[in-house]
């Protein structure tokens, strides 16, 4: 069975293959290492071998981690509830499911200075799954980025399983390009993973949210 680092090692390489293919540099897209459910350990052996970023879906499982990782960059990739704002805001690098304009103002009155957000856009309308819809999408980027101690980076989404993911990504990507005429800059496009950063990266992607490849399958929570 290969090591986490093995498989980080693998994933890395796989990056800079699918970057090299678009024509990109591969310091144009950020591994984020998922580690939600695995323990600090795995963390730290991703961390020995060269992972710099670390995901989190659950706000009290990130603050517990925190304190056990040393030296990484965190960011926040699941739904956030308004009231685990406190846990989130000012601690990740980017929060990366921002679906209310509400929620970004608890993040802004709960960070000790500027919290970069991406808004969480479901752009294939999936009932099942959170965020913005895409029709919604604009209004909610003028509100988010007029909320105090926030500042919008970007959009995030994730496609249905079992399809081309590639119709998905195309459509985050003419969406970010359209706001960014309205909002300023929007560098960020968070979206693949480990089955499909492949075709994220050539559709522009420059955070990819990697678990499986890296950390094999999730211990089950009882």
């Amino acid at each position: 069975m290969s090591t986490i680092a093995e498989r980080w090692r693998e994933v890395r390489a796989r990056v800079d293959a699918a970057c090299r293919a678009a024509g990109r540099a591969a310091s144009d897209v950020t591994i984020i290492a998922v580690s939600k459910t695995h323990p600090a350990s795995a963390v730290r052996e991703a961390a020995a071998a060269g992972a710099t970023d670390f995901g989190e879906n659950y706000a009290q499982e990130l603050a517990a981690k925190r304190g056990e990782c040393g030296d990484v960059r965190w960011h926040y990739i699941g739904r956030l509830q308004r009231n685990k704002a406190k846990l989130v805001a000012g601690q990740v690098a980017l929060v990366h499911a921002v679906d209310s304009q509400e929620l970004a103002a608890d993040l802004g009155k709960r960070a000790a200075g500027v919290q970069p957000v991406l808004i969480a856009v479901n752009v294939a309308g999936e009932a099942s799954k959170g965020g913005v819809a895409e029709a919604d999408a604009p209004a909610l980027a003028r509100a988010v980025a007029g909320t105090a101690n926030v500042r919008l980076d970007g959009l995030m989404t994730m496609p249905p399983p079992d399809v081309d993911p590639r119709r998905y990504f195309d459509a985050l990507r003419a969406l970010r390009d359209r706001l960014a005429g309205e909002v300023g800059p929007l560098p960020v496009l968070s979206m693949g993973m480990s089955g499909d950063f492949e075709a994220a990266i050539a559709c522009g992607a420059t955070h990819v949210r990697i678990g499986t490849a890296i950390f094999g399958e999730r211990p089950r929570v009882e």
